[in-house]
């Protein structure tokens, strides 16, 4: 797609080939539903008795409750760059280019016993989360006045996580809508999970360990990818 034939300026097209890419393969996805049903239908029949689904839709109550809340509700909470959810966890700024691994081992702070009260897993068990779980994208955490690095760097799939830098933290959610991606604060329990000391850095993982890439940005010119 091109943006002069298109007629939409840079900070627009990108928005507008990631709805069309949606649409497109949303309607691919449910043509192939449609298919799929009508072939099951058409080759298969129910054998034995049937019951209407009997819980009611979970969006249809979050709607109803959301609808008996107060008008005025989000004033209450004050200010968005007040809020205990907003403040992110602070990093330093890294000061060479480094490579290092860190596993994240987990310490249970309780027993896990199963329905029957038997002891499955007893507090105080330390594993690695990476035996049974994969981390499907990369994480970039940068301050937020890298974020135009971290943007030029992330695939759409990584997710860009903002520390708190020298000033007061950016505000997360105005500046995804600035720059049309959704952007994350980097928690205090995620910054001390992760082993993270300096920003940007790179988090991905390698077989059952977390491979942090720490970079420094040359600021007086073009920074590495």
């Amino acid at each position: 797609m091109n943006e002069a034939s298109c007629g939409a300026t840079s900070a627009t097209a990108p928005a507008r080939v990631r709805v069309v890419l949606f649409q497109g393969a949303t309607t691919i996805a449910l043509l192939a539903c449609a298919f799929v049903t009508a072939s099951a239908h058409a080759q298969t029949s129910v054998i034995g008795r049937t019951w209407q689904i009997a819980e009611p839709d979970a969006l249809e109550e979050i709607e109803a409750r959301t609808q008996k809340l107060p008008p005025n509700m989000a004033s209450r909470f004050g200010p968005r760059e007040s809020w205990s959810a907003m403040k992110a966890a602070p990093l330093a700024v890294a000061q060479v280019n480094r490579v290092r691994s860190v596993v994240p081992f987990y310490t249970l702070d309780f027993d896990v016993k199963l329905p029957d009260g038997k002891l499955l897993y007893p507090k105080g068990l330390t594993f690695n989360p990476l035996t049974y779980v994969s981390l499907p994208q990369r994480l970039v955490v940068v301050r937020p006045e890298d974020l135009g690095w971290a943007l030029r760097t992330a695939s759409p799939s990584d997710w860009i996580l903002l520390a708190a830098g020298p000033r007061a933290s950016a505000d997360p959610i105005a500046l995804g809508q600035k720059v049309g991606r959704s952007l994350f604060i980097l928690e205090e329990r995620v910054k001390d999970r992760l082993g993270l000391e300096v920003a940007p850095v790179i988090v991905s993982q390698v077989g059952q360990k977390l491979e942090l890439t720490e970079v420094k940005l040359n600021r007086t010119g073009s920074a590495p990818r």
